[in-house]
């Protein structure tokens, strides 16, 4: 009888070969799926409200829902450690990301480590942890850190939001305590490696003049993506130049990038009595780019060309997209950038939110 063995070595042979082609491939899909990232934080405390929302149609939708099916496939939440309220605590985040999990959504965090908004001029250290001793702080920073990633387990973290400074003041201070800043970064990026295989580490620098020298001084951070906020207002006028300046990290770092924050006004009117941020011309692209719903959109299409045209470039977050005038007209403390937003004076999608599904 003629052995059988050479056909179930072929058989054998072409079953793992199938399977590992198809491993491959699924690697390969994660790593080209671009990151079509929103920013809203701000939502638990607006769906409180009870807004209706409309799709580009003008049908009433459930706001998540309308995200999904327009391609946003990743929501970026915010994280302050003991803040004043609700918004934007532990609880908040972590339960918000059970549901957007359950939506589809893939969660990025912002964990500002701090009580309150940190940002270039503001990296103020927690209360509770102020006035610790360095090793305690640092163990402070390992288990919040850890805590964070066991607990709400998301795909991508970003490390202090804005450090081009530094982060966690007056330890993490860059400018006059580098030493510190290395070791605290590192403690926070020890935690998230030991506790997950799977989360990418963001670094985040607001601006385009000031990168390169900024993520030299990290490059021994074992990070994995670099991220950079762009908005015209802030940080200049020039899509070339943030362009140019992501072509030129993406060469010297070898680290994948991204636009984790930008913005655009499809108006400079208001529908609060809350002053905007962005209300002037000055403050804009023009004529490339007028305030109005087309000029928005074509802003985000642009940007998303140059991280697309970028071997290294992942995608890209619009920050602030549900911040509507969800406290009624007449409030002095509402919202300082519904002009921004993705929706209109009546809650109704702008086209702008169609780019996020787009090629």
């Amino acid at each position: 009888m003629k052995s059988i063995f050479p056909l179930l070595l072929i058989a054998v042979i072409l079953f793992f070969s199938c399977n590992k082609v198809e491993q491959t491939n699924d690697i390969t899909n994660k790593r080209e799926e671009f990151v079509s990232a929103l920013d809203i934080s701000a939502y638990p405390e607006i769906a409180k409200t009870n807004q209706t929302f409309y799709d580009l149609d003008g049908n009433q939708r459930d706001f998540l829902t309308m995200l999904k099916e327009n391609g946003v496939n990743t929501i970026r939440l915010r994280l302050w450690v003991n803040p004043n309220g609700e918004g934007s605590s532990f609880d908040e985040v972590n339960d918000f990301s059970k549901i957007l999990k359950l939506k589809g959504f893939k969660i990025f965090l912002s964990v500002h480590y701090s009580d309150t908004w940190a940002d270039p001029a503001n990296q103020q250290t927690p209360k509770a942890w102020q006035g610790l001793h360095f090793s305690i702080l640092k163990d402070s920073v390992f288990q919040y850190t850890k805590r964070i990633v066991n607990q709400i387990r998301p795909d991508y973290i970003q490390i202090g939001n804005e450090i081009n400074a530094g982060f966690l003041h007056p330890y993490g201070n860059m400018n006059t305590n580098y030493q510190g800043f290395i070791d605290l970064m590192k403690t926070a990026v020890l935690a998230v490696k030991q506790n997950s295989s799977e989360c990418k580490i963001i670094l985040q620098f607001a601006g385009i003049q000031g990168a390169d020298w900024f993520f030299n001084q990290v490059k021994t951070i074992d990070y994995d993506i670099i991220g950079l906020s762009f908005y015209p207002i802030w940080h200049g006028k020039s899509l070339m130049d943030l362009k140019n300046t992501m072509q030129q990290l993406g060469k010297i770092y070898q680290k994948e990038l991204m636009v984790a924050e930008t913005a655009y006004p499809f108006t400079l009117d208001w529908n609060d009595l809350t002053n905007n941020i962005v209300g002037q011309s000055d403050q804009l692209i023009l004529p490339e780019y007028p305030p109005s719903p087309a000029g928005q959109r074509d802003f985000i299409n642009e940007i998303k060309k140059i991280v697309k045209e970028n071997p290294a470039g992942i995608g890209i977050c619009y920050w602030g997209g549900e911040l509507i005038a969800w406290k009624g007209k007449q409030a002095t403390n509402g919202s300082p950038w519904e002009n921004q937003a993705l929706f209109d004076f009546n809650n109704k999608a702008l086209p702008v939110l169609a780019t996020f599904g787009t090629e």
